[in-house]
């Protein structure tokens, strides 16, 4: 009996379509947010990709193109529900290698801008508070991607 409402538990926590529908929402709008300045701004984009030393010089000016876009679409995706599954995947990646980028640079003591969410030259914070603030995105996405309900959704799985 104990063990039935474990998974009853579970199960509700999996299904829940308010639940599903706030962290979409939060994933989401926090990319969307994200992109705008780069998308607006791709040069100093670029810069902030080259101060992190970690992408050949040939591929940065790709990378400050293409990587907003891809953020502003997959958040659309996961707010409307419209392929879902493959914009979280893909949100998911981006923010491992965000947490990946950040490591190193916290290893190597270099002070980094973020480009989070501005590419302006002042957006300066800890590196470790980025790292955390990535992760706990990260959680919500994953269980965006976990969740089972496709209530608030326009393309139903």
């Amino acid at each position: 009996m104990r063990r039935e409402k474990n998974l009853s538990d579970r199960n509700k926590f999996l299904d829940n379509d308010y639940l599903s529908l706030i962290t979409r929402l939060v994933v989401g709008v926090v990319f969307i947010y994200a992109a705008m300045d780069k998308i607006a701004l791709p040069a100093q984009f670029a810069r902030i990709v080259y101060n992190y030393h970690m992408v050949p010089g040939d591929l940065i000016n790709m990378m400050a193109v293409i990587m907003p876009w891809l953020e502003l679409i997959c958040g659309v995706s996961v707010i409307l529900g419209l392929y879902k599954e493959g914009g979280l995947l893909i949100l998911n990646i981006l923010m491992v290698v965000f947490m990946i980028a950040i490591t190193v640079n916290i290893i190597r003591g270099v002070d980094l801008e973020c480009g989070c969410f501005t590419v302006s030259s002042k957006a300066r914070g800890s590196a470790l508070s980025l790292l955390f603030r990535d992760l706990g995105l990260f959680v919500l996405s994953l269980y965006a991607l976990i969740n089972r309900s496709s209530r608030f959704q326009l393309l139903k799985s």
